[in-house]
């Protein structure tokens, strides 16, 4: 089994913690990776882009001219193409993006990211995280102190309003909770900053 050092918010080690094979230690499956991120941008697009066909623009009932006699090409309508204002050829429809993958294969992806953050030595274990008031320096001296300035993902066990408010303001820092975490924020992250208590529970639901 993996071992990770537990650190406290002052940035010292406190003790270690040997982490759960089943979660932390799998076979990392590059493939499913990568299909839970493209659901996951998938399913955030709105696909509500739409432009009008000739059916659609306003007008043009009557034809323009007759069909003979005048010199110039027939025309049907001036909301044809090929005219100004007129409807546009083949353009976007509103249309659904999204995709699931089986629950059995997103909790595969999800274990293939934590592994491959352990692997890479991207996983920093805090052996608590108390914020007793929105403080967004307090957070920026923890993640200074455990070395993840830079784009962490911070994960809880529950929802903790402080420590939401107070990483919020800092530049590429994600907060989440153990029960909804996602691949894409994993992989996206450059460190996993993660309660010891999360872990636990991490462990308890995928193993």
């Amino acid at each position: 089994m993996p071992k990770v050092a537990v650190y406290n918010m002052e940035g010292k080690q406190v003790g270690e913690l040997e982490l759960n094979d089943a979660v932390f230690g799998v076979e990392i499956n590059q493939d499913l990776m990568h299909k839970a991120v493209l659901s996951q941008l998938a399913n955030r697009r709105q696909g509500t882009v739409a432009t009008k066909n000739r059916a659609l623009v306003r007008g043009g009932g009557r034809k323009p001219w007759r069909q003979k006699g005048t010199g110039r090409a027939r025309q049907g309508s001036i909301r044809a193409p090929q005219w100004v204002g007129g409807g546009v050829v083949f353009g976007p429809t509103p249309r659904e993006f999204t995709f699931s993958l089986p629950k059995k294969a997103r909790r595969a992806a999800l274990k293939s990211a934590l592994t491959a953050k352990v692997q890479a030595g991207d996983v920093v274990v805090l052996d608590q995280l108390v914020v007793n008031e929105p403080k967004t320096k307090v957070m920026v001296r923890v993640l200074n102190a455990v070395g993840a300035a830079q784009k962490p993902l911070v994960v809880t066990s529950e929802w903790d309003r402080n420590v939401e408010l107070s990483t919020r303001n800092i530049p590429g820092a994600v907060v989440a909770k153990s029960i909804g975490l996602n691949v894409y924020d994993i992989l996206n992250a450059h460190k996993l900053v993660i309660t010891k208590d999360a872990v636990l529970k991490l462990e308890e639901v995928l193993a």
